[in-house]
C-alpha cells in the first residue's frame, strides 16, 4: 500500500498555505494518509514499458511532446459515480463494444465521472448483464474503471478522469463534505495518479465537478476558495505523476455575476491557478442551454448573436488571450433543431470549432434527464441529429508512441 510522499505534501503546501486542509489534516498526510482503496496494484496494462502521455499547455493550446497541437473532442460516459459503480448501459451492452462505438463515431476522448465512494473496497459494480460482460462479474468499481481505461487505450481514446461526486448518492458544492474530507480527496487523487502513471490512455484529472453555491475564487477563505484548493490537489497529483494535465473548473458566482455551475472562470485572469508545473494547467467550463435553465441571456432580442460575448467573458478569453487552454467539459441538450435550445447547441459547436477549443459532450448516455444523450433509449442507436452536428468538429484519434514514430499524437494539419 503506497503512501503520499512527504516531499509531495511539502511541495503542495509551499507558498499556498494549508487552507481547508487544516493543521491536523496536513499532519495526517505527512504521517502517511492512505487512499481509501485497498487495491493498490497498478491497473491492468500498466507497466514500466508503457509510454506516458506528455500533453502540455502552450499558451492557449494543448500540444504533444513534439509541439503538435492536440484537441480533445469527446463525450461523457457516466455511471461510475453513481451507486451502480459502473458506467451505465452495461445492462444492455458489452463494455468494449460501447468503447468501440464511441471511437467509430469519431470521438477521441471520454470524460469518465467517478466518486470517492467508488474507490472503497466494498463498492462492487452492479446492474451489469454478466452474459454480455462476463469479464466484469464480481469486480469492484475501481477494477471496472481499470478495464474501461485499458479498453479506451486500445480503442485510441483518451481518458479524462472526473471526480464528479464525493459520495455516490449526491453531488456537492465544495470539494469536501462531512463524509469526504479534503485530505481524503487529495489522497484518493494521488492514489489514482500512481495507479495510472505510465498508462497512456489517462491524460488528465478533472479535480472536482461543478463547484457552486458557497464556492469562491481567489478570496483566500480556506473553507471556500476553490482556487486555493485546486492548487493544493493539483500540485499533489503532479508530485507523483508529472505527466497528467490538471483540469480546474470554474465556480458558479463571482461577485454579483451568477453563471452555470462550474462555468464561471471570469476571476482566473486576476487570480490564476498556480501549479508547480505551469504547462499542465487546463481550465474547464460547463455551459448549458435553455432546456436546462432559462437564463436571462436566452430571452434577449439579439439571441443567439449575444452568445459569443457571454462565452468570452466567462471562459473563452483564457485561450483567446494565450493564458491557458480551456476544455468545455460539459454541454448538451435534447434538440439540435431551430428552436432556442437547438440554436444554442449549434452556435456553441460553431464557436468551439472557430476558437479551436476542446470539449467533452454531455452525454453519451441517453439516461441524462435534462439533455438526453447521443445514444437513444435502446443504448445502441445513435441520434443522428446530434452526431451530424458534433461530427463537424472532431479531432483525429490519439495515438501512442512507437519507436518509428516518436510523436505521441499525429495530426495532419
Amino acid at each position: 500500500m503506497r503512501q503520499v510522499s512527504r516531499r509531495s505534501v511539502l511541495k503542495l503546501m509551499a507558498g499556498l498555505g494549508t487552507g481547508a486542509l487544516g493543521t491536523s489534516a496536513v499532519a495526517s498526510l505527512l504521517q502517511g494518509c492512505r487512499p481509501t482503496s485497498t487495491d493498490q496494484r497498478p491497473a491492468p496494462g500498466h507497466g514500466p514499458s508503457a509510454t506516458p502521455v506528455a500533453l502540455r499547455a502552450e499558451h492557449g493550446k494543448l500540444v504533444d511532446g513534439d509541439g503538435h497541437e492536440v484537441r480533445l473532442t469527446g463525450v461523457n460516459w457516466f455511471g461510475l459515480e453513481t451507486p451502480n459503480f459502473a458506467p451505465h448501459g452495461l445492462w444492455a451492452r458489452n463494455w468494449q463494444d460501447m468503447l468501440d462505438q464511441i471511437a467509430s463515431a469519431g470521438f477521441n476522448a471520454i470524460r469518465l465521472p467517478f466518486s470517492n465512494q467508488l474507490l472503497e473496497a466494498g463498492s462492487l459494480a452492479n446492474s451489469i448483464d454478466a452474459t454480455k460482460n462476463p469479464d466484469l462479474h464480481g469486480l469492484t468499481g475501481l477494477q471496472v474503471m481499470d478495464r474501461i481505461v485499458e479498453g479506451a487505450g486500445r480503442a485510441g481514446l483518451a481518458i479524462v478522469l472526473d471526480r464528479h461526486r464525493p459520495s455516490a448518492d449526491t453531488q456537492s458544492e465544495l470539494w469536501y463534505t462531512d463524509r469526504v474530507s479534503e485530505a481524503r480527496w487529495i489522497a484518493d487523487w494521488t492514489m489514482l495518479a500512481r495507479r495510472y502513471r505510465g498508462q497512456p490512455a489517462v491524460v488528465a484529472a478533472d479535480l472536482h465537478n461543478e463547484p457552486h453555491g458557497a464556492a469562491t475564487w481567489g478570496d483566500g477563505n480556506p473553507r471556500t476558495d476553490w482556487r486555493m484548493a485546486a492548487e493544493r490537489a493539483g500540485n499533489a497529483i503532479l508530485g507523483v505523476n508529472p505527466d497528467w494535465l490538471i483540469v480546474v473548473e470554474g465556480v458558479e458566482r463571482v461577485g454579483s455575476d451568477a453563471y452555470w455551475w462550474g462555468g464561471n472562470l471570469s476571476a482566473a485572469r486576476d487570480h490564476p491557478i498556480r501549479l508547480a508545473q505551469r504547462d499542465k494547467l487546463v481550465y474547464s467550463a460547463h455551459d448549458y442551454g435553455p432546456g436546462v435553465y432559462p437564463q436571462s441571456w436566452f430571452a434577449v432580442a439579439d439571441y443567439p448573436r449575444n452568445l459569443p460575448a457571454i462565452w468570452r467573458r466567462h471562459w473563452a478569453y483564457l485561450p483567446a488571450d494565450g493564458i491557458a487552454p480551456v476544455l468545455v467539459g460539459e454541454f448538451g441538450g435534447r434538440s439540435m433543431g431551430h428552436d432556442p435550445e437547438g440554436t444554442w447547441q449549434r452556435s456553441l459547436v460553431d464557436f468551439l470549432k472557430a476558437s479551436g477549443l476542446s470539449y467533452t459532450y454531455w452525454s453519451w448516455n441517453p439516461d441524462s434527464g435534462d439533455t438526453g444523450g447521443i445514444l437513444e433509449d435502446d443504448w445502441t442507436t445513435i441520434d443522428r441529429t446530434k452526431l451530424d452536428v458534433l461530427s463537424t468538429y472532431q479531432w483525429p484519434k490519439l495515438r501512442r508512441t512507437t519507436a518509428a514514430a516518436p510523436s505521441l499524437y499525429r495530426h495532419a494539419a
